[in-house]
């Protein structure tokens, strides 16, 4: 089961995200890939001992299966649009509204399946469908005129890109 500082933690990344994103931000694909990547293998190796029973993998699995369907719905319901040519994402209140009842939707079925029957993955379900929902903004976007930034640059450096996704949107955009 996670800690509450866990949840306090992931509740507090979950706003930031949230804030920024209502906001409207560059679609930045390391953030948008390999954070929550980092997020699931993190919570995979967190999953504690209490996931051995048949109902607790069918559990992990059906809250695992349900976060990766909202992060499809979220993907689907942001905003791509461009400015200065780069593509940006911005978050709507579908998508605001479909991170609550994710959030709701794991936190019940541990509640009403037995806190400790999931083990500790709640950092293993918000990353997948983080992972997802960034995958489907990313799909969307290599469609756009926009170009996709891999890493956006700091100090008033250059964005850097990334070869694959620019030869990926070239392909696309010609058909």
């Amino acid at each position: 089961m996670s800690t509450p500082v866990e949840i306090v933690l992931i509740v507090a990344a979950v706003g930031y995200v949230l804030i920024r994103r209502m906001a409207g931000e560059m679609a930045e694909a390391k953030r948008m890939l390999l954070l929550p990547a980092i997020l699931a293998v993190i919570g995979l190796s967190s999953v504690d001992d209490s996931v051995k029973s048949t109902a607790s993998v069918v559990l992990l699995a059906g809250t695992i299966a349900l976060s990766v369907l909202f992060g499809l719905l979220r993907g689907a319901s942001i905003r791509i649009y461009q400015r200065d040519g780069v593509a940006h994402m911005r978050y709507t209140w579908l998508t605001v509204l479909l991170w609550v009842l994710n959030v709701a939707a794991k936190f019940g079925a541990n509640l009403l399946l037995g806190s400790g029957e999931a083990g500790n993955s709640v950092m293993l379900t918000i990353g997948a469908g983080m992972l997802v929902e960034g995958v489907v903004v990313l799909a969307r976007a290599v469609r756009s005129e926009g170009r996709i930034v891999w890493k956006k640059g700091e100090d008033g450096k250059a964005h850097t890109t990334s070869p694959f996704i620019d030869d990926l949107q070239a392909r696309m955009t010609r058909r």
